[in-house]
């Protein structure tokens, strides 16, 4: 769920949500998800889910609240709802100088430290992780990082999404040229498969990364997760209110063992979040890390 709204479906535009209409769906998300859709989103979220009415054939926006709520396809719908309120843009190797700061600097400062104490497991958990752009990324540079030596690693790359349909995209590891915009040459020639049209993630790469649906917003599921050395969850809490944003802040600790890094979007911030990291700055880059 990398960005949300960032186009507009021109679907049934006679189909119009009314205020009452929109506060009841806004309010339902984010119970649901904690995406919280603001007063001035309403055309969008109007545009959006205007198509779901048409494929349900509901009459109106209230219709489909109520189908939300006691259809007995609501548990299906609600993963179409999902889908459509989120667009999962997103891209390999996306925001270099970041990567690089992580690659250069927090990986290898928590490779080291577990060399130093006669370790050699690495955890990674990408939550938001869309299409798999970002974990099979990361799951590149660990390679890059560790050389002929990984095989000797126990390293596990936890991915997580709200959407089951990217995370099924994900697990193919079949991508366009377009995905890989911002991956540098040598990279893709490495650890991509290409029959000319599609580039397919090599096996030594899909076995570091596992895959699962999850809800930010259920504490429960958070706290079932592996506990990590380094999170990374960029472009995802600039769609949580304030009050969400530190609930997950606040599991993304907990989840974080001793010295572990938190590593979120370029421009999004811990400011007015969270006091209980320490900031780092980078060139390019902010990354906070648990201490203690």
């Amino acid at each position: 769920m990398s960005s949300l709204f960032s186009k507009t479906i021109s679907l049934g535009k006679e189909l119009k949500i009314s205020d009452s209409e929109f506060r009841d769906l806004r309010d339902f998300i984010y119970s649901q998800c904690g995406i919280y859709i603001a007063d001035n989103r309403k055309y969008l979220l109007e545009n959006r889910l205007a198509n779901r009415l048409k494929r349900l054939n509901l009459k109106d926006f209230g219709e489909y609240y109520y189908f939300l709520q006691y259809d007995s396809g609501k548990t299906q719908e609600l993963s179409r709802l999902f889908e459509v309120i989120t667009t999962n843009e997103t891209s390999f190797y996306r925001n270099p100088p970041q990567l690089k700061v992580f690659q250069e600097n927090i990986l290898m400062n928590v490779i080291n430290e577990q060399r130093k104490n006669g370790k050699t497991s690495l955890r990674i958990w990408s939550a938001g992780c869309s299409t798999g752009e970002e974990p099979y990324t990361l799951a590149m540079i660990v390679h890059e990082a560790l050389k002929s030596e990984i095989s000797a690693w126990d390293i596990k790359i936890t991915a997580n999404d709200l959407s089951a349909r990217v995370l099924d995209s994900a697990r193919k590891g079949m991508y366009s040229e377009y995905s890989l915009r911002t991956t540098p040459p040598e990279i893709i020639q490495k650890y991509f498969d290409s029959d000319g049209r599609n580039y397919k993630i090599r096996p030594e790469l899909k076995s570091l990364v596992s895959f699962g649906q999850i809800n930010l917003k259920d504490k429960a599921q958070l706290k079932r997760v592996e506990r990590s050395d380094i999170v990374f969850c960029r472009n995802v809490i600039i769609y949580f209110d304030d009050e969400m944003k530190k609930q997950v802040i606040s599991a993304f600790y907990d989840n974080l063992l001793s010295g572990g890094y938190l590593i979120i979007g370029h421009s999004e911030s811990l400011h007015n979040i969270s006091r209980t990291f320490k900031p780092i700055h980078y060139p390019g880059a902010i990354i906070y890390q648990k201490e203690g």
